[in-house]
Protein backbone atom coordinates (compact mmCIF):
# COMPACT_ATOMS: atom_id res chain seq x y z
CA UNK A 1 0.00 0.00 0.00
CA UNK A 2 1.34 3.56 -0.86
CA UNK A 3 1.56 6.38 1.57
CA UNK A 4 -0.75 8.12 -0.79
CA UNK A 5 -2.96 5.08 -0.72
CA UNK A 6 -2.81 5.01 3.54
CA UNK A 7 -3.27 9.04 3.88
CA UNK A 8 -6.74 8.78 1.94
CA UNK A 9 -7.94 6.05 3.58
CA UNK A 10 -6.84 7.65 7.54
CA UNK A 11 -8.91 10.77 6.31
CA UNK A 12 -11.91 8.55 5.25
CA UNK A 13 -11.85 7.15 8.86
CA UNK A 14 -11.56 10.26 10.54
CA UNK A 15 -14.58 11.72 8.73
CA UNK A 16 -16.35 8.15 9.57
CA UNK A 17 -15.61 8.71 13.15
CA UNK A 18 -16.73 12.16 13.16
CA UNK A 19 -20.67 11.83 11.39
CA UNK A 20 -20.70 8.50 14.05
CA UNK A 21 -20.18 10.86 16.88
CA UNK A 22 -22.14 13.81 14.95
CA UNK A 23 -25.62 11.52 15.17
CA UNK A 24 -24.69 9.10 18.63
CA UNK A 25 -23.72 12.44 20.53
CA UNK A 26 -23.15 15.62 18.93
CA UNK A 27 -26.54 15.99 17.39
CA UNK A 28 -28.45 15.28 21.07
CA UNK A 29 -25.82 17.39 23.02
CA UNK A 30 -26.93 20.09 19.84
CA UNK A 31 -30.49 19.60 20.56
CA UNK A 32 -30.80 19.35 24.11
CA UNK A 33 -28.81 22.95 24.45
CA UNK A 34 -31.04 24.33 22.06
CA UNK A 35 -34.13 23.13 23.89
CA UNK A 36 -32.30 24.91 27.23
CA UNK A 37 -31.58 27.89 25.35
CA UNK A 38 -36.03 27.56 24.73
CA UNK A 39 -36.59 26.98 28.28
CA UNK A 40 -34.74 29.76 29.92
CA UNK A 41 -34.97 32.87 27.23
CA UNK A 42 -39.01 31.59 27.10
CA UNK A 43 -39.75 30.85 31.03
CA UNK A 44 -43.17 32.49 30.21
CA UNK A 45 -46.61 33.19 27.89
CA UNK A 46 -45.34 36.23 24.91
CA UNK A 47 -46.93 39.13 26.81
CA UNK A 48 -46.48 41.61 23.68
CA UNK A 49 -49.56 40.34 21.96
CA UNK A 50 -52.64 42.58 22.10
CA UNK A 51 -55.41 41.09 24.46
CA UNK A 52 -57.96 39.65 22.19
CA UNK A 53 -61.09 40.23 24.21
CA UNK A 54 -62.32 43.35 26.34
CA UNK A 55 -63.93 43.09 30.24
CA UNK A 56 -63.96 40.77 32.27
CA UNK A 57 -64.20 37.29 29.76
CA UNK A 58 -62.25 34.32 29.60
CA UNK A 59 -59.66 34.33 26.99
CA UNK A 60 -60.35 31.28 25.80
CA UNK A 61 -64.29 30.73 25.57
CA UNK A 62 -64.88 34.60 25.88
CA UNK A 63 -67.80 33.86 28.21
CA UNK A 64 -67.83 36.40 31.40
CA UNK A 65 -67.25 34.52 34.20
CA UNK A 66 -65.94 35.69 38.20
CA UNK A 67 -62.68 33.49 37.28
CA UNK A 68 -61.92 35.18 34.09
CA UNK A 69 -58.52 36.10 34.90
CA UNK A 70 -57.42 32.79 36.60
CA UNK A 71 -54.72 30.91 35.60
CA UNK A 72 -56.14 28.35 33.20
CA UNK A 73 -55.88 24.34 33.94
CA UNK A 74 -55.03 21.79 31.87
CA UNK A 75 -55.84 18.13 32.79
CA UNK A 76 -54.62 15.39 30.66
CA UNK A 77 -57.55 13.16 30.42
CA UNK A 78 -58.06 9.57 28.48
CA UNK A 79 -60.34 8.65 25.72
CA UNK A 80 -60.43 4.46 26.35
CA UNK A 81 -63.96 3.62 26.76
CA UNK A 82 -63.66 2.28 30.01
CA UNK A 83 -62.98 5.73 31.33
CA UNK A 84 -66.19 7.32 29.36
CA UNK A 85 -67.84 9.22 30.48
CA UNK A 86 -65.81 11.62 31.54
CA UNK A 87 -65.69 14.05 34.28
CA UNK A 88 -65.01 17.87 33.18
CA UNK A 89 -65.67 18.62 29.53
CA UNK A 90 -68.85 19.83 29.66
CA UNK A 91 -66.99 22.59 31.77
CA UNK A 92 -64.01 23.36 30.20
CA UNK A 93 -62.88 26.05 28.14
CA UNK A 94 -61.13 23.98 25.70
CA UNK A 95 -60.38 20.62 25.05
CA UNK A 96 -57.47 19.06 22.90
CA UNK A 97 -57.57 15.82 21.28
CA UNK A 98 -55.01 14.24 18.99
CA UNK A 99 -53.65 10.83 18.27
CA UNK A 100 -51.04 9.63 21.08
CA UNK A 101 -50.52 5.93 19.80
CA UNK A 102 -50.76 6.70 15.85
CA UNK A 103 -53.33 5.62 13.54
CA UNK A 104 -55.43 4.49 16.85
CA UNK A 105 -55.87 5.55 20.78
CA UNK A 106 -56.07 8.98 21.28
CA UNK A 107 -55.92 11.30 24.44
CA UNK A 108 -57.51 14.62 25.51
CA UNK A 109 -57.03 17.64 27.34
CA UNK A 110 -59.72 19.37 29.18
CA UNK A 111 -58.38 23.59 29.84
CA UNK A 112 -60.70 25.08 32.56
CA UNK A 113 -60.81 28.75 33.40
CA UNK A 114 -64.56 30.07 33.62
CA UNK A 115 -65.73 26.54 35.52
CA UNK A 116 -64.75 25.07 38.66
CA UNK A 117 -66.03 21.00 37.74
CA UNK A 118 -66.45 19.10 40.86
CA UNK A 119 -64.25 16.36 39.67
CA UNK A 120 -62.12 16.07 36.75
CA UNK A 121 -60.56 12.51 35.29
CA UNK A 122 -59.79 10.22 34.67
CA UNK A 123 -56.27 11.90 34.47
CA UNK A 124 -53.27 10.17 32.49
CA UNK A 125 -49.80 10.54 31.82
CA UNK A 126 -48.56 13.46 30.28
CA UNK A 127 -47.41 13.55 26.35
CA UNK A 128 -44.65 15.76 25.35
CA UNK A 129 -47.23 16.92 22.34
CA UNK A 130 -50.17 18.36 24.58
CA UNK A 131 -47.10 20.02 27.21
CA UNK A 132 -46.24 22.35 24.54
CA UNK A 133 -49.93 23.64 24.08
CA UNK A 134 -50.48 23.68 27.10
CA UNK A 135 -47.28 26.45 27.66
CA UNK A 136 -48.98 27.96 25.12
CA UNK A 137 -51.81 28.97 27.00
CA UNK A 138 -50.16 29.89 30.20
CA UNK A 139 -51.85 26.70 31.91
CA UNK A 140 -50.63 24.56 35.47
CA UNK A 141 -50.48 20.93 34.02
CA UNK A 142 -51.91 17.79 35.35
CA UNK A 143 -51.53 14.83 34.62
CA UNK A 144 -50.85 11.27 36.35
CA UNK A 145 -47.28 10.23 35.48
CA UNK A 146 -45.61 10.88 32.48
CA UNK A 147 -44.00 8.67 29.17
CA UNK A 148 -41.13 7.19 29.83
CA UNK A 149 -38.93 8.91 27.20
CA UNK A 150 -35.85 9.97 28.94
CA UNK A 151 -35.17 13.27 27.54
CA UNK A 152 -38.53 13.86 28.01
CA UNK A 153 -38.51 12.95 31.57
CA UNK A 154 -35.67 15.35 31.89
CA UNK A 155 -37.56 18.18 30.11
CA UNK A 156 -40.38 18.29 32.30
CA UNK A 157 -38.36 17.37 36.01
CA UNK A 158 -36.24 20.58 34.71
CA UNK A 159 -39.69 22.87 35.48
CA UNK A 160 -39.86 23.35 31.71
CA UNK A 161 -44.10 24.18 32.69
CA UNK A 162 -45.43 24.38 35.63
CA UNK A 163 -46.87 20.99 36.79
CA UNK A 164 -48.99 19.13 39.19
CA UNK A 165 -48.10 14.77 38.65
CA UNK A 166 -50.87 13.13 40.69
CA UNK A 167 -47.94 9.70 40.46
CA UNK A 168 -45.65 11.58 42.52
CA UNK A 169 -46.05 14.22 45.77
CA UNK A 170 -49.19 15.88 44.36
CA UNK A 171 -50.82 11.99 44.81
CA UNK A 172 -49.06 10.40 47.76
CA UNK A 173 -48.63 14.25 50.00
CA UNK A 174 -50.37 14.49 53.28
CA UNK A 175 -52.77 17.14 51.89
CA UNK A 176 -54.27 14.02 49.61
CA UNK A 177 -54.54 16.31 46.32
CA UNK A 178 -55.28 13.34 43.87
CA UNK A 179 -57.72 10.20 44.79
CA UNK A 180 -58.82 6.83 42.98
CA UNK A 181 -62.41 7.09 41.98
CA UNK A 182 -64.12 4.33 43.42
CA UNK A 183 -66.19 3.32 40.49
CA UNK A 184 -63.24 2.67 38.37
CA UNK A 185 -60.14 -0.16 38.21
CA UNK A 186 -56.83 0.27 37.35
CA UNK A 187 -55.50 3.05 35.17
CA UNK A 188 -58.88 4.43 34.42
CA UNK A 189 -59.13 5.48 38.21
CA UNK A 190 -57.24 8.49 38.81
CA UNK A 191 -58.97 11.79 39.27
CA UNK A 192 -58.96 14.79 41.35
CA UNK A 193 -61.20 17.53 43.08
CA UNK A 194 -60.70 20.74 40.96
CA UNK A 195 -60.62 22.42 44.15
CA UNK A 196 -57.79 20.35 45.25
CA UNK A 197 -55.99 21.38 41.99
CA UNK A 198 -56.01 25.42 42.89
CA UNK A 199 -55.20 23.98 46.90
CA UNK A 200 -52.10 22.35 44.85
CA UNK A 201 -51.22 25.38 42.45
CA UNK A 202 -50.98 27.58 45.48
CA UNK A 203 -48.72 25.49 47.68
CA UNK A 204 -46.89 24.81 45.21
CA UNK A 205 -45.81 28.72 44.51
CA UNK A 206 -47.30 28.92 41.08
CA UNK A 207 -48.97 32.37 39.84
CA UNK A 208 -52.36 31.91 39.81
CA UNK A 209 -53.14 35.39 37.39
CA UNK A 210 -53.53 34.55 33.40
CA UNK A 211 -51.30 36.33 31.37
CA UNK A 212 -52.63 34.48 28.04
CA UNK A 213 -53.72 36.86 25.48
CA UNK A 214 -56.46 34.83 24.33
CA UNK A 215 -58.50 33.85 21.45
CA UNK A 216 -60.66 36.68 19.56
CA UNK A 217 -64.52 36.56 19.56
CA UNK A 218 -67.73 37.87 17.19
CA UNK A 219 -71.42 37.75 18.42
CA UNK A 220 -73.20 34.41 17.84
CA UNK A 221 -75.16 34.41 14.44
CA UNK A 222 -78.61 35.35 15.02
CA UNK A 223 -81.33 32.30 14.83
CA UNK A 224 -82.90 33.36 11.28
CA UNK A 225 -79.04 33.40 9.79
CA UNK A 226 -78.36 29.75 11.51
CA UNK A 227 -78.61 26.60 8.92
CA UNK A 228 -81.07 23.90 9.62
CA UNK A 229 -78.93 21.14 10.73
CA UNK A 230 -75.25 19.68 9.59
CA UNK A 231 -73.63 16.77 10.90
CA UNK A 232 -69.38 16.28 11.34
CA UNK A 233 -67.90 13.32 11.67
CA UNK A 234 -63.82 13.30 12.84
CA UNK A 235 -62.75 9.79 11.81
CA UNK A 236 -60.25 9.07 14.50
CA UNK A 237 -60.13 5.25 14.58
CA UNK A 238 -62.70 3.03 15.55
CA UNK A 239 -64.45 4.09 18.87
CA UNK A 240 -62.30 6.62 19.08
CA UNK A 241 -64.18 8.42 15.77
CA UNK A 242 -66.25 11.59 17.40
CA UNK A 243 -69.97 12.88 15.39
CA UNK A 244 -71.24 16.39 16.23
CA UNK A 245 -74.80 17.27 15.10
CA UNK A 246 -75.05 21.08 14.78
CA UNK A 247 -78.21 22.20 16.81
CA UNK A 248 -79.88 25.16 15.52
CA UNK A 249 -81.64 26.60 18.68
CA UNK A 250 -78.33 25.97 21.12
CA UNK A 251 -75.99 26.80 17.91
CA UNK A 252 -73.81 24.64 19.19
CA UNK A 253 -72.77 21.02 18.26
CA UNK A 254 -74.18 17.90 20.07
CA UNK A 255 -70.80 15.35 20.30
CA UNK A 256 -71.34 11.52 19.93
CA UNK A 257 -68.28 9.39 20.87
CA UNK A 258 -67.79 5.87 19.65
CA UNK A 259 -71.57 6.24 18.63
CA UNK A 260 -72.87 7.22 22.12
CA UNK A 261 -74.34 10.56 23.59
CA UNK A 262 -70.97 11.38 24.89
CA UNK A 263 -72.26 13.17 28.70
CA UNK A 264 -70.19 14.84 31.20
CA UNK A 265 -69.86 11.82 34.32
CA UNK A 266 -70.56 14.97 36.86
CA UNK A 267 -73.40 16.88 35.58
CA UNK A 268 -74.73 14.53 33.06
CA UNK A 269 -74.90 17.34 30.41
CA UNK A 270 -74.45 16.21 26.70
CA UNK A 271 -71.02 17.32 25.12
CA UNK A 272 -71.69 20.37 22.91
CA UNK A 273 -69.18 22.73 21.74
CA UNK A 274 -69.92 26.10 20.63
CA UNK A 275 -66.95 25.74 17.87
CA UNK A 276 -64.98 23.33 16.59
CA UNK A 277 -61.51 23.62 14.86
CA UNK A 278 -59.87 20.53 13.34
CA UNK A 279 -55.89 20.89 12.52
CA UNK A 280 -54.36 18.28 10.10
CA UNK A 281 -51.09 17.12 11.65
CA UNK A 282 -48.60 14.40 10.39
CA UNK A 283 -48.18 11.42 13.22
CA UNK A 284 -45.50 8.83 13.57
CA UNK A 285 -44.24 7.19 15.90
CA UNK A 286 -40.63 7.78 18.11
CA UNK A 287 -39.95 5.71 20.36
CA UNK A 288 -41.86 2.11 21.37
CA UNK A 289 -45.11 3.40 21.99
CA UNK A 290 -44.81 6.53 22.40
CA UNK A 291 -46.15 9.19 19.32
CA UNK A 292 -45.02 12.35 17.84
CA UNK A 293 -47.69 14.52 16.17
CA UNK A 294 -45.85 17.58 14.11
CA UNK A 295 -47.21 20.72 16.01
CA UNK A 296 -44.16 22.72 16.13
CA UNK A 297 -42.99 21.63 19.40
CA UNK A 298 -39.21 22.22 19.58
CA UNK A 299 -37.87 18.84 20.45
CA UNK A 300 -39.10 16.73 17.37
CA UNK A 301 -40.80 18.95 15.26
CA UNK A 302 -39.71 19.44 11.83
CA UNK A 303 -43.38 21.58 10.80
CA UNK A 304 -45.08 24.27 12.83
CA UNK A 305 -47.88 24.81 10.76
CA UNK A 306 -50.82 23.02 8.60
CA UNK A 307 -54.54 23.17 6.96
CA UNK A 308 -57.68 24.02 9.34
CA UNK A 309 -61.41 24.06 9.43
CA UNK A 310 -63.55 25.86 11.28
CA UNK A 311 -67.28 25.54 12.24
CA UNK A 312 -69.10 27.83 14.30
CA UNK A 313 -72.80 29.17 13.74
CA UNK A 314 -73.69 26.12 11.39
CA UNK A 315 -70.57 26.72 8.84
CA UNK A 316 -67.31 25.36 7.54
CA UNK A 317 -64.52 27.30 6.91
CA UNK A 318 -61.01 26.83 5.91
CA UNK A 319 -57.73 28.46 7.33
CA UNK A 320 -54.52 27.14 8.42
CA UNK A 321 -53.05 27.07 11.85
CA UNK A 322 -49.77 27.79 13.56
CA UNK A 323 -47.43 27.39 15.88
CA UNK A 324 -43.85 28.71 16.24
CA UNK A 325 -41.37 26.20 17.58
CA UNK A 326 -38.19 28.08 18.28
CA UNK A 327 -40.65 29.36 20.76
CA UNK A 328 -42.13 26.89 23.39
CA UNK A 329 -44.50 29.38 25.27
CA UNK A 330 -45.57 30.43 21.92
CA UNK A 331 -49.46 30.77 21.22
CA UNK A 332 -51.27 28.45 19.01
CA UNK A 333 -52.95 30.60 15.95
CA UNK A 334 -55.81 30.15 13.96
CA UNK A 335 -55.73 31.75 10.29
CA UNK A 336 -58.71 31.67 7.86
CA UNK A 337 -57.99 31.73 4.39
CA UNK A 338 -56.83 35.79 3.97
CA UNK A 339 -54.34 34.92 6.79
CA UNK A 340 -56.53 36.90 9.52
CA UNK A 341 -56.66 35.41 12.70
CA UNK A 342 -60.17 33.39 13.28
CA UNK A 343 -63.50 34.98 15.95
CA UNK A 344 -64.91 32.53 17.19
CA UNK A 345 -68.23 32.79 19.20
CA UNK A 346 -68.41 32.86 22.77
CA UNK A 347 -68.37 29.41 24.13
CA UNK A 348 -65.96 26.06 24.34
CA UNK A 349 -63.43 25.57 21.53
CA UNK A 350 -63.16 21.51 20.91
CA UNK A 351 -59.74 20.97 19.11
CA UNK A 352 -59.60 17.79 17.24
CA UNK A 353 -55.99 17.28 16.04
CA UNK A 354 -56.45 14.66 12.56
CA UNK A 355 -53.86 12.85 10.66
CA UNK A 356 -53.54 12.96 6.69
CA UNK A 357 -56.10 10.29 5.34
CA UNK A 358 -58.02 10.21 8.50
CA UNK A 359 -61.69 10.84 7.13
CA UNK A 360 -63.35 14.53 8.13
CA UNK A 361 -66.75 15.21 6.64
CA UNK A 362 -69.27 17.76 7.32
CA UNK A 363 -72.80 17.64 5.76
CA UNK A 364 -75.06 20.35 5.38
CA UNK A 365 -79.08 19.31 6.26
Amino acid sequence: MTRQQKIIIAVVAIVIAGILVYFTVGRGAMRTKRVKQIQTENNEVQNNLPIANEGNVSPISGLACENWNRRPIAVMQPSDVAARPASGFSEADMVIEMPVITATITRLMGVYVCNSPEEVGSIRSARHDFVHLAKGLDAIFVHWGRSQMDWFIEKLNSGIIDNINCNSDAGKSANGYCFRHPDLVGMHSGYIKFAKILEASRDFGYRMENKFSGYAHQPEASIDERPEGGHLRVAFAGIYAADYDYDKNSNSYLRTWGKKEDKDRNNGERIAPKNIVVMMAKSYQIEGQYNNVELGDPWQDSSDSGEAHYYFNGKEYHGTWKKDKSDIASKLFFYDESGQEIKFVPGQIWVEILEPGQRLKWEVK
